[in-house]
């Protein structure tokens, strides 16, 4: 897990607004990064690489996610309200308990995620991919072919 220091942050989310303007910088690269209880609210990370990232309990209200590299991610108790994690590749993370009211999961990979306990009232789950996604306690949400 690699540590970040709050300055590195702000400097990784300049480059990246930078790179989504097409204006130089570069997209945020936060694989495997300790994020746990950063605050990133309304955070622009769309498309950025948050694989195997530690965001337990991180502030990620109203953050944009859109297209984000999340698989692996450990997202258990954190704020993911109003997000925007359409098309987000979250395969096999962990939304343990995590709160996704009025999140914005459309078209988002969800196989083999953990949702258990996750708060999704009124979140947009249209063609979402939940196959085999845990649900429940000891449940999982399997696709019938």
């Amino acid at each position: 897990m690699r540590a970040i220091e709050k300055e590195e942050l702000q400097e990784i989310l300049k480059n990246h607004a930078l790179w989504l303007k097409n204006k130089g910088g570069e997209c945020a690269n936060l694989r495997s990064a300790d994020l746990r209880f950063a605050d990133l609210h309304s955070a622009d990370l769309s498309s950025a690489n948050l694989s195997f990232a530690d965001l337990r309990s991180a502030n990620l209200r109203s953050a944009n996610l859109h297209s984000a590299d999340l698989r692996f991610a450990d997202l258990r108790f954190a704020d993911l309200s109003f997000a925007d994690l359409s098309s987000a590749n979250l395969h096999s993370a962990n939304l343990h308990s995590a709160n996704l009211h009025f999140a914005d999961l459309h078209s988002a990979d969800l196989h083999f995620a953990d949702l258990h306990s996750a708060d999704l009232h009124f979140a947009d789950l249209h063609f979402a991919d939940l196959y085999s996604a845990k649900i429940f306690d000891g449940w999982k949400l399997v696709r019938e072919e």
